[in-house]
């Protein structure tokens, strides 16, 4: 069995703000095996099929669940973001798990072409965040999904002056859209394999440009990735040195800069280590395995299947 799914792309794009908020989608799917339908006929597109097994989407949305809870034991009544790494694992499970009941909106991937490929074949409604090492080749393609809501790793003023040029090319055309949020990657463990600012005036430098010179990024916050024998080691009783190094960085910004005191968030704390993180003050964690399980070999990953 099969629904159709009759909202266009076109039609996608022109309800997905409502009164600058996402609005969330009800797809009222049955309880057995079936399958999401959509029509694209405005753009002369192949029809999608996306078939959704009910079992796989059930276990999902309890694993989802159970992270949701695991957040709120430590946020002490903070809103905290949780995104949902979905890199390698099929649209379908993002789907599965944006619909009712679980209307999850937070997914993040690492790879620019899969993120463009499942943007295009799911809802406008989910907020995609980019949270791969950034090339500047692949700015201007991120930049230009409307519904990309954040890009995690910029790390230098050339890559925000590509990712604000191209965002600008997309709001000169459509307006309505809104600007967007970037983190700047701060490389608080120092490791040569890891990606970001130094911690200082460089990642200060930075900040600097987004704010003043890059009209439509929003400079959202700072993130880290630390290293792994410090994230296995972090509990919500004692203190991780990337956590700390990455606070302190905020704070050196914000004096700065001149900014509120509660302007930057921090997006730091992966599954690993997601609860010592929140404990330490970030905003925003980025939660993949523990949702979704296992990923496969990046050669044997399905886009959709």
């Amino acid at each position: 069995m099969y629904i159709t799914w009759t909202r266009s792309c076109s039609q996608l794009r022109n309800d997905q703000f409502v009164r600058g908020r996402t609005r969330a989608p009800s797809y009222n799917l049955p309880n057995h095996l079936s399958t999401l339908h959509c029509l694209q006929q405005d753009m002369g597109e192949p029809t999608e099929e996306m078939r959704i097994d009910p079992s796989r989407a059930q276990a999902l949305a309890s694993h989802l669940s159970s992270v949701r809870e695991r957040v709120a034991a430590v946020a002490n009544g903070r809103n905290i973001r949780l995104v949902a790494v979905s890199k390698l694992k099929p649209a379908n499970d993002i789907l599965a798990l944006h619909r009712a009941p679980a209307s999850h909106a937070d997914f993040g991937e690492n790879y620019a072409q899969e993120l463009s490929q499942k943007a295009d074949l799911l809802p406008r409604t989910i907020r995609w965040h980019f949270i791969g090492g950034l090339q500047s080749g692949h700015c201007k393609s991120l930049a230009k999904i409307p519904n990309l809501f954040c890009v995690s790793s910029v790390d230098s003023i050339k890559k925000a002056q590509l990712l604000n040029q191209a965002r600008a090319s997309l709001l000169s055309v459509n307006p309505s859209l809104p600007k967007l949020s970037v983190h700047v990657q701060v490389n608080t463990s120092g490791e040569d394999a890891k990606s970001g600012c130094a911690p200082g005036p460089d990642s200060v430098a930075l900040c600097r440009e987004i704010v003043e010179n890059c009209p439509s990024l929003h400079l959202l916050g700072l993130m880290t990735i630390g290293a792994i024998a410090r994230s296995k080691a972090t509990t919500t009783d004692n203190d991780n040195e990337d956590f700390v190094a990455l606070r302190e960085q905020r704070d050196l910004v914000v004096r700065e800069l001149a900014l509120a005191d509660d302007c930057l968030e921090l997006s730091m704390g992966m599954s690993e280590d997601f609860e010592g993180a929140i404990t330490q003050g970030s905003g925003e964690v980025r939660v993949g395995s523990i949702i979704f399980g296992q990923r496969p070999a990046k050669a044997d990953a399905q886009i959709k299947e």
